[in-house]
């Protein structure tokens, strides 16, 4: 894994950012809103339990080398995560059984320090769409807590931003 990356929260389209199960007060777009890793008191929380389904889309194809999770609170920190790829929506039924293109489970000092976790970068080439489904958290809390989430990789060279793009309606 290459330290260097650089972050590619740039390429981030905030208007198709969506968080299943966020509390209303505490979202994902308040933790990337900036399109620069959080460092406010703003903060991600799930509502109901301790699930959180992120759904990240990037405004042109990127490559992803690794990925960061940032929580000030272990016992609500994310621990079993399951990534998807390029799916138009899913929602908890679809990541409970379906097939992720990687698993793992953080550490305490992973959150703490938001400490880079690689990926299987051979899968992660050409990604337009990345959910990231928290399954569980460090202390069995009913909440999680995400303080930062960041991306690292680079955008594929020869796309284009798509994100100004609007649907030409037939007459």
């Amino acid at each position: 894994m290459d330290e260097s990356d650089p972050s590619i929260l740039e390429q981030l389209d905030l208007v198709q950012l969506t968080c299943l199960n966020e509390e209303e007060e505490h979202t994902l777009k308040s933790i990337v809103g900036s399109r620069t890793k959080n460092t406010g008191g703003t903060y991600l929380l799930s509502d109901a339990d301790e699930q959180l389904l992120l759904n990240v889309t990037f405004n042109q194809t990127v490559r992803i080398r690794s990925i960061s999770i940032q929580s000030s609170n272990v016992a609500q920190a994310p621990m079993r995560i399951k990534l998807f790829l390029n799916h138009p929506s899913l929602g908890f039924d679809d990541v409970e059984d379906g097939e992720a293109a990687q698993e793992f489970e953080l550490t305490e000092e992973q959150v703490q320090q938001g400490k880079r976790i690689p990926l299987r970068y051979v899968r992660f080439q050409s990604v337009n769409t990345l959910h990231i489904f928290v399954e569980s958290n460090q202390g069995g809390e009913d909440q999680t807590r995400i303080d930062a989430i960041d991306f690292y990789g680079f955008p594929v060279v020869g796309t284009r931003d798509l994100s100004g793009l609007k649907k030409v309606e037939d007459d």
